[in-house]
């Protein structure tokens, strides 16, 4: 399994950032263009709730389906792919404050490309990306909670 760790401070409250990350809105505000997030069903985040929705990569469709659990309303959340371009994937938010006012954000992604020889190259290309997306959820989670 190939992992993945990104973390970044925010000058926010734990309440602000849990607050902001526990949003249905949150993943568009979290997904970089090109691609855009068109949901079919999302439920708000709590232990087994669900997100079903299409990640657009310019004209490709990808269809996820992801399962929350470990939800904490103090510490963070992981979301599992349970449908989507990999064979697995595990994303794990873990927040933490540092100071009054400052929160650490980390994100853990753990994966495996798909087998499939299509989508095997899509989830081989996203994983690669991710230090770029992951970027991007930093400015724009500034962004939101900071402001």
């Amino acid at each position: 399994m190939r992992s993945f760790e990104h973390e970044f401070s925010v000058n926010a409250s734990l309440e602000r950032v849990v607050e902001f990350h526990g949003s249905t809105r949150a993943l568009k505000t979290l997904t970089p263009p090109p691609m855009f997030v068109q949901f079919k069903h999302i439920e708000p985040l709590a232990e087994g709730s669900r997100s079903d929705f299409i990640l657009w990569l310019g004209p490709l469709p990808i269809h996820w389906v992801a399962v929350h659990s470990d939800v904490s309303p103090s510490t963070g959340f992981t979301d599992t792919q349970v449908e989507g371009p990999f064979h697995t994937w595990i994303h794990t938010h873990h927040f933490r404050e540092i100071s009054r006012g400052k929160t650490r954000i980390i994100d853990r992604v753990e994966g495996l490309p798909s087998n499939h020889a299509f989508w095997g190259i899509i989830s081989r290309l996203m994983w690669l990306t991710l230090p770029i997306l992951f970027t991007y959820r930093a400015m724009r989670t500034r962004r939101a909670v900071e402001s």
